[in-house]
């Protein structure tokens, strides 16, 4: 208790009175909000040189800005402020109290071929950075209870997978093959749950790929349409990927003190309006809104001059991203457990999280 207190003195000393942050005053207990992934997160603006280096891919991830993004929907739902992207910050200590936004776009699991992309681990190293400032400015016991009652989100993997199936099909394949490569990644996810929960952080949501065989993408690359309008064969090896993580998840519940780990299965989410499109008001479960060519999947969305007039009508925004609409369902399923799937999260909704209590370190 005394150093909470003390963590309470830390916040108003430097002037930071927005007392929605401090845990008992909202009945929340959460802190801020710290978000690491790929254009899940990120719609490129946390990307050096992005528009220069992914030539005629997807540039506009995002239709508009980060704030149409699932994380971005939770953060309001929680009455936090949006985590700024990490190169924009400014070095003051408000701006990395307020939530961290380590992602971009097309960000990996593994170690990427290119400078381009950045890794999770790069990302973790980020954080690193992050936890020692804050040490540094709030002090060692301060900071311990500011990291454990905040909230990191982690969205990784769908690149990995979009490497496996076309970037880079034939050398990734040559040696991986599914159930390796699901186990690498998720082995991958385990040793970063890990590491963060050795930086005191105990609430971590992880989030699990969508059906990237129903991505308009895949399916033009592919060429496979059957009766459910997707290829199943790369979402069979997707749901080994989120199948794996949610074991994981479950055990490391198990093995670590105090840890609130979270799996959201948004791939049951998204299926579930892609295969009753109509019941959830879309009309185009297939098609890119934006993009050119079949499935809108030949060109990505170089600008939004070419996306389609009602983006609420699709499911797909570009190649392999949801539009806003769909990000507002899973909002408010994975918040609320609404809409979607009742226990579309796991063991708790995102809320039930939120709210939860974590014990003082010792």
């Amino acid at each position: 208790m005394e150093g909470f207190a003390l963590f309470l003195v830390a916040l108003v000393s430097m002037g930071i009175t927005n007392l929605a942050m401090v845990p008992g005053k909202t009945n929340r207990n959460v802190s801020a909000m710290y978000l690491l992934g790929d254009s899940s997160v990120d719609c490129g603006s946390n990307t050096l040189f992005y528009p220069i280096i992914h030539l005629n891919l997807s540039l506009l991830p995002c239709n508009g800005s980060n704030s149409i993004l699932l994380p971005y929907l939770l953060a309001k739902k929680m009455g936090l402020p949006y985590a700024e992207p990490f190169y924009a910050q400014n070095g003051t200590i408000d701006g990395l109290l307020n939530g961290v936004n380590y992602g971009a776009a097309y960000a990996t699991i593994l170690s990427p071929t290119s400078l381009s992309h950045q890794s999770l681990n790069h990302q973790l190293r980020q954080v690193f950075e992050t936890v020692q400032l804050l040490e540094l400015q709030l002090g060692h016991e301060s900071s311990r209870h500011f990291i454990r009652s905040s909230l990191f989100y982690l969205a990784f993997g769908k690149d990995d997978y979009i490497d496996l199936f076309l970037r880079n099909f034939s050398g990734v394949m040559a040696e991986y093959n599914g159930p390796q490569f699901a186990e690498i990644l998720v082995n991958q996810m385990v040793h970063a749950v890990m590491n963060l929960y050795d930086m005191n952080v105990r609430k971590v949501v992880l989030m699990g790929i969508l059906p990237l065989g129903c991505a308009p993408s895949l399916l033009f690359q592919w060429h496979i349409d059957d009766a459910t309008g997707c290829v199943e064969m790369i979402n069979e090896v997707i749901l080994r990927y989120n199948v794996l993580l949610e074991k994981s998840i479950v055990r490391l519940n198990e093995e670590l003190p105090d840890a609130h780990l979270v799996f959201c299965d948004l791939y049951q989410g998204v299926k579930k309006i892609i295969t009753y499109p109509q019941f959830f008001g879309f009309e185009d479960a297939k098609n890119a809104c934006c993009g050119l060519g079949l499935y809108g999947a030949e060109i990505g969305c170089v600008t939004s001059d070419i996306a389609c007039n009602t983006v609420s009508a699709n499911v797909w925004w570009d190649l392999y991203n949801p539009t806003p609409k769909v990000n507002s369902l899973l909002a408010e399923s994975t918040w609320s457990g609404q809409q979607l799937l009742s226990n579309i999260c796991r063991p708790t909704t995102i809320r039930g999280l939120v709210y939860s209590s974590v014990s003082p370190p010792t």
